[in-house]
């Protein structure tokens, strides 16, 4: 068991909770309008057991939200907060540490590299259900992985905010509307 503190922090992609143990951020989850939040705390209850606490003066939090801001403004290229990968095992751990280690900002990697990166070629497939699973996007930036054949692929936060994050990263040019 381990105490987690959240809070909710408004971007340009719109609120994101963030989630934090004494080991570093663990969650951070789209979209989290009251119910979405709720839903979220729920679940970080039962799968870290305890109850969270809101707690935006968590210097953990404030520090990413610090980040957040600065990477939102184009002056943060690298996230440098510590990260607890208490949501994520195996395979699907694997290929994310090696997604946040080695994948920089303004550069994508196709979902077969990364299976390749990770020393399971057949995987291509699997790195998607690990993007799916992702517990920490944006500061793990699964927004990074795409098709091979120069696709965008699909992303959790909805394909607007995946486009508006690759753009940020001059990636993608800047959406029309």
């Amino acid at each position: 068991m381990s105490a987690v503190s959240w809070t909710v922090t408004g971007t340009p992609i719109g609120p994101l909770l963030l989630a934090a143990t004494g080991r570093g951020l663990v969650n951070v989850v789209f979209h989290a309008d009251e119910r979405t939040a709720r839903a979220a705390v729920d679940r970080l209850a039962s799968r870290l057991g305890g109850e969270p606490v809101e707690a935006s003066e968590d210097p953990l939090l404030a520090e990413t939200v610090r980040q957040l801001r600065a990477y939102f403004a184009g002056t943060l290229r690298e996230f440098t907060v510590d990260l607890d990968w208490s949501l994520s095992a195996g395979f699907n751990r694997r290929v994310l540490r090696e997604l946040a280690a080695g994948v920089p900002y303004g550069t994508v990697v196709g979902y077969q590299d990364l299976a390749d990166r990770v020393g399971e070629p057949g995987a291509a497939r699997a790195v998607g259900t690990a993007m799916g699973s992702n517990p920490l996007p944006v500061v793990v930036p699964c927004h990074r992985v795409v098709e091979s054949g120069g696709g965008i692929g699909g992303f959790g936060g909805g394909l607007e905010t995946k486009r508006t994050l690759l753009a940020l990263e001059g990636v993608l040019p800047q959406p029309l509307f």
